[in-house]
């Protein structure tokens, strides 16, 4: 079905037509003046050049054909040339009723099913995820979600760092301390061991010294870089040990990106993109695109109307070695030739932005990509503490995922602390608000915006908050369950009626917005929009609830209607959150 606004809009452009107008100026918009008007039309405004007569005059023209309608209670024109409309609560009520019907609310399935890769994760093998690496997930989870709610085959991949120094690091402090292991035995042919010779945690420890001591000793960093070099010639113990980095990191991964509600269909790494790697950049030298400039091999992929500088894009070093560009060029090689996608959307820190200009420029020059094809970059900001810098610990270091959560988790829990349910069901409850404080406290912010993590702000059960729009819900589904456990008939068959007062109008203006947005967040990706929906719809069905009896309502048509309205609210903030990747409880 139609968006409010396209129905509105109809209906003005045929006025504009009759009075002899074009209808390409009857836009209408949510008023800015909601205590004026519900929406208005600027257009008499705009036209008054082409048509040479004061705008007052044309908007008056135009509300006189509209006033004979029935979409309208009240509708006006007001100097200079605005028209104010405020629609008519069965016109309203009729919409809220066809939404109530329809599939997903009336979204509005897309023209053309497009398919949709989506890269979003990125975090790095033998490291623990932390607060840096919570944007992407969140953001790229909802992305997706958005995508494929809306009608699109979409494919999340997490793109998984495991290819670089690294790996040569851990290998060569693994040397160090245990040399004795078969992976560092050239002459040995055999079966390598199915079991990892470290942990997690040792990885976790290995990493950081093995990085550090690099920085300080050269001897040690040129035998990390061999070790690299040999793990990419495919030297077998290598490989062997690499593949239970793998294996150990993407098991722990998995348990922190499950518990953040985040799940990708694909687990590639950046190593999968490198069988590619060959003919692409034969591809490259053959078509003329790429040339040596200082031993390495670049691709020039600035244009004239560039208002600065952009550098070329490094293929390969002046050794031959790949670069990160070489290995995103050769993914993109890799998705085109697995999904054939429409999109590609890179969810990445918006400092990344000139390199990522590079690559995709990059990308369509050499003709890798068709330019059918959109490279959507979606670069957000950084994760702030209140004293405005990158969020960090106490002691100054860089807070682990598992951690953030088991800390807001904890906060909530003890918030909940006089609540009447017993520990399994205060843990589950204070788990899923916990992580709507921290997703809905992230993605209600616009994402390419830095913002203040303010733990306090985002865990309170009050304002724009994740748990004030869990308790949202969860008051609905409590008011539902006294529904069914006093019998009370509600016919689903019959319509919910115009609205009694204003704070039932509110709740349907908001409702009306649902297929507007959900297509706006995808288009511009751009989970904050639903965020602000969520709110407004929430916000203004708390204050209807508090305005009105709803069960204990005695008009037996307005308490159905009612009942109705609350049902389809609960079943919209549902779905709404779910689009943020979000669950509510069922009691608070």
């Amino acid at each position: 079905m139609k968006g409010i606004i396209d129905v509105l809009q109809e209906e003005v452009k045929q006025a504009f037509e009759k009075a002899g107008y074009d209808g390409k100026y009857a836009k209408v918009t949510i008023s800015n003046r909601p205590d004026l008007c519900q929406y208005q039309c600027n257009g008499a405004l705009a036209m008054a050049k082409e048509y040479h007569k004061a705008p007052i005059q044309m908007a008056e023209q135009i509300v006189e054909l509209l006033k004979q309608s029935d979409t309208f209670a009240a509708i006006a024109a007001q100097a200079p040339g605005f028209i104010n409309m405020t629609v008519s609560g069965e016109f309203l009520a009729a919409y809220i009723n066809e939404m109530r019907a329809a599939d997903k609310f009336g979204l509005e399935q897309p023209a053309k099913k497009e398919t949709i890769v989506i890269d979003y994760g990125g975090a790095n093998v033998a490291k623990p995820l932390h607060v840096g690496h919570l944007r992407s997930a969140v953001i790229g989870e909802s992305i997706k979600r958005t995508a494929r709610y809306i009608g699109h085959k979409v494919v999340g991949d997490v793109h998984l760092g495991d290819w670089g120094l690294q790996i040569g690091l851990i290998i060569t402090e693994l040397k160090h301390r245990k040399p004795e292991l078969v992976y560092f035995d050239n002459t040995y042919e055999g079966e390598y061991p199915t079991e990892p010779p470290f942990t997690m945690s040792d990885l976790e420890e290995i990493y950081p010294y093995a990085s550090g001591y690099s920085k300080e000793h050269e001897d040690y960093k040129e035998e990390a870089q061999e070790a690299t070099a040999q793990l990419q010639a495919g030297r077998r113990g290598y490989l062997a040990l690499w593949k239970h980095i793998i294996d150990v990191s993407v098991t722990d991964l998995r348990k922190i990106y499950t518990k953040l509600n985040v799940d990708f269909d694909l687990w590639k790494k950046e190593s999968d993109a490198q069988p590619y790697i060959p003919d692409m950049v034969q591809g490259m030298k053959d078509g003329g695109y790429a040339h040596i400039d200082d031993g390495a091999l670049v691709v020039d992929v600035k244009e004239e109307t560039d208002t600065k500088e952009i550098p070329p894009c490094m293929i390969l070093k002046s050794n031959g070695a790949t670069l990160y560009n070489t290995t995103d060029l050769a993914t993109i090689v890799e998705r085109r030739k697995l999904f054939d996608p429409t999109r590609i959307i890179y969810v990445v820190d918006k400092r990344q932005s000139l390199y990522f200009e590079q690559v995709f420029r990059c990308a369509k020059k050499t003709k890798i990509i068709g330019d059918d094809v959109d490279l959507i970059f979606v670069g957000f900001g950084t994760m702030n503490g209140k004293d405005g810098k990158p969020f960090k610990t106490r002691d100054g270091g860089v807070l682990r995922l598992e951690h953030l959560l088991a800390d807001v988790t904890a906060q909530v829990s003890d918030k909940m602390a006089d609540r009447d349910m017993d520990d399994e069901t205060r843990a589950d409850v204070a788990a899923k608000v916990a992580l709507a404080a921290i997703k809905y406290g992230d993605l209600s912010n616009q994402a390419s915006k830095d913002y203040v993590f303010d733990l306090d702000r985002f865990t309170s059960f009050e304002g724009n908050t994740g748990p004030y729009i869990m308790y949202t819900i969860v008051r609905i589904k409590s008011l539902l369950a006294k529904v069914a456990q006093n019998a009370i008939e509600v016919d689903e068959q019959v319509s919910i009626l115009p609205a009694s007062d204003k704070s039932a109008t509110d709740v349907m203006l908001s409702l009306s917005k649902w297929g507007e947005i959900v297509q706006a967040a995808y288009e511009e990706q751009a989970p904050h929009k639903i965020c602000q929906f969520i709110y407004e719809l929430s916000d203004a069905y708390n204050k209807f609830y508090h305005e009105n009896k709803i069960v204990a309502n005695e008009d037996a048509a307005l308490r159905n209607s009612h009942i109705c309205l609350s049902k389809l609210v609960v079943n919209v903030l549902e779905t709404a959150v779910d689009l943020l990747g979000l669950e509510a409880p069922e009691r608070m």
